[in-house]
């Protein structure tokens, strides 16, 4: 994971686009859309929607490049653009539910989304398909998780993302977030084990 110490090169190439230089924003916009579709993604389970956010996330922050202060990890404050926005989404949702068929979704890696486990009868018995099976548990498992555990569980996954900047993005401790990620992978743990065991989906 990426360190708070180190230079943060990111932030020098904000503070260059606050001199209106536009290939600096290319640069951050090109090192940092991959990761911030796929966070948008896991969270909303919706490619088009993650699609557009992404998009509202580079002009958001490049509309406030003026306000930009390098007072801590540019990634930190991206990301950050990134979580409001997907939890505006998601709580306009639940205001005003809708019924969505997920057919034919593709995920950022062009395969099939399927929210239902699959039935492991109805295929045949190979090595990949049961990895095909057990990722697509887990990313139900995941998406049926509390709001702030699974964006801290969705951040985790990042990889370059220290607990130091998860806990900023998320608005807690360290300590605060430590528990989120710990009491994530005990619930989905759990929920793989009993898929696992019984083969039925047990919903929270």
């Amino acid at each position: 994971m990426a360190g708070t110490d180190k230079p943060d090169a990111d932030a020098e190439q904000m503070l260059k686009v606050q001199q209106g230089d536009l290939e600096a924003f290319e640069t951050l916009v090109d090192r940092y859309k991959r990761p911030i579709f796929n966070l948008i993604y896991r969270m909303l389970r919706d490619p088009d929607e993650a699609e557009d956010i992404t998009q509202k996330v580079f002009v958001q922050a490049y509309k406030a490049s003026e306000r930009y202060r390098p007072t801590a990890q540019f990634s930190t404050w991206i990301f950050t653009i990134a979580r409001n926005l997907s939890l505006n989404e998601i709580r306009r949702r639940s205001r005003k539910p809708r019924v969505e068929s997920f057919d034919g979704a593709l995920d950022p890696d062009g395969e099939p989304v399927r929210l239902e486990p699959p039935d492991v009868r109805a295929r045949p018995a190979s090595q990949m398909l049961e990895h095909h099976e057990f990722m697509d548990c887990m990313e139900r498992a995941i998406a049926e998780l509390p709001e702030n555990q699974r964006a801290a569980i969705l951040l985790c996954r990042e990889g370059e993302i220290s607990y130091e900047e998860m806990a900023k993005i998320l608005g807690c401790s360290l300590s605060a977030i430590k528990s989120l990620i710990f009491r994530a992978r005990e619930t989905i743990k759990k929920r793989m084990r009993h898929y696992q065991e019984t083969g039925q989906w047990e919903s929270p």
